[in-house]
């Protein structure tokens, strides 16, 4: 699985009028490379259902990241979780995807309604076998990995949607495949489906959810790098070094300021030609181009938006459209980072720009360096991988 990567995004809405969701999303990366994600649904909602979502998650995970097998936590859970004396359900469900590092994901699936897969976009059904432990129906499958494989695993909120409002019967899984394969995008991330989803879900029950509803899904994606530098060398020496080893890098471009984007041209050889004067955004200065570059933007001011977006996506994703379908410096990059890359490398002069030293000017050498730290906070919490490298 080393060519390939999980891209992973989850959105929950708490049942109206509770402060917690009954729902938890958990992940862990085990020793060989390989990725658990658990989503449980705590019976009930509020605090009570938080508490046991919760824990049901942690030690499943837990017990998989200190080499457990699959089938010791499922029993181990299994066999632990109580039973609800009036509901003769148990106090909590599961569903754990695991992808490993052979081209195979693995399927647990225990009374949360089953993992839709879709492949190319379509629909797929995977085989499931099925084994009672303590009297528990678990479901385990095991699928071969393509690259966009799309998996989409739902707590049952998703299906009570709209329950008596809009539909008698809520929304069916059936209704929930049609429409992730209406909405399906090859471009779209893991948080952007889940997010789709739970929006719909919330139309549905008509802004006031009737169960703590998630949606966690699960793309599998094959690598794509890309670099990213700003500002340049503290030491004028370095600069044929930094240079030479950022364009050296496979995959996309990124230059950041107008400094390093003429000593990016001067190393090239190549013009540093200003982009046309559309401000599609005011705010952001427009960008520039260079051959052999694929974005030359501005530096603080763009990278600041970038942060600002990227801080969103990881929230409610509230200014998905500000960014996904803009054509400013701040929009493209931000595409750049969050939909398109999985491994980022960044390249970061140290040296201070003279006018950022202009006392009525609110940037430092300071805030560069913080943008560049939250940046990378974020975009890790986004699953990608990210090196740091300073000059």
């Amino acid at each position: 699985m080393n060519e390939f990567c999980t891209d992973v995004g989850y959105v929950s809405l708490n049942k109206w009028g509770e402060q917690l969701c009954g729902d938890q999303v958990e992940m862990v990366e085990q020793e060989d490379g390989s990725l658990v994600v658990v989503l449980a649904d705590g019976l009930g909602s509020g605090v009570k259902a938080s508490i046991l979502s919760t824990l049901t998650a942690k030690i499943i995970c837990t017990m998989m990241a200190n080499g457990l097998t699959l089938a010791d936590c499922v029993h181990t859970i299994a066999a632990t979780l109580p039973v609800c004396s009036v509901r003769k359900v148990a106090y909590s469900t599961f569903s754990i995807l695991r992808v490993g590092q052979n081209n195979q994901a693995e399927l647990i699936q225990y009374d949360n309604p089953h993992v839709i897969l879709l492949r190319d976009g379509k629909h797929l059904d995977y085989p499931a076998a099925v084994e009672e432990i303590d009297g528990k129906r678990i479901y385990k499958s095991t699928v071969d990995l393509h690259e966009d494989d799309t998996f989409v695993a739902i707590s049952d909120g998703a299906i009570h949607a709209g329950v008596g409002m809009n539909l008698n019967f809520g929304w069916q899984r059936e209704d929930i495949i049609r429409f992730l394969e209406t909405m399906y995008d090859p471009q779209n991330t893991a948080k952007t489906v889940s997010a789709m989803l739970t929006g719909e879900c919330g139309k549905l029950y008509g802004g006031h959810p009737g169960d703590d509803t998630t949606a966690c899904t699960v793309r599998i994606r094959r690598r794509r790098p890309l670099s990213l530098m700003i500002g340049p060398p503290q030491n004028p020496d370095d600069l044929p070094g930094m240079m030479g080893d950022f364009f050296a890098l496979p995959g996309k471009h990124i230059v950041c300021g107008g400094t390093t984007s003429t000593l990016a041209a001067e190393y090239l050889g190549k013009p540093l030609e200003a982009g046309l004067p559309v401000y599609v955004d005011p705010a952001i200065p427009p960008t520039a181009r260079i051959e052999g570059v694929d974005l030359v933007t501005e530096g603080v001011i763009t990278m600041g938006r970038v942060l600002e977006y990227a801080q969103d996506y990881l929230g409610d994703n509230s200014r998905y459209t500000d960014w996904r379908y803009k054509k400013d410096g701040a929009s493209l990059a931000a595409r750049m980072l969050f939909e398109e890359a999985t491994d980022i490398r960044f390249f970061v002069g140290r040296a201070s720009n003279p006018a950022h030293q202009n006392p009525g000017l609110p940037i430092s050498f300071n805030i560069k360096m913080h943008l560049v730290d939250e940046l990378t906070r974020c975009l890790r919490e986004m699953g990608k991988r990210v090196e740091v490298r300073y000059f």
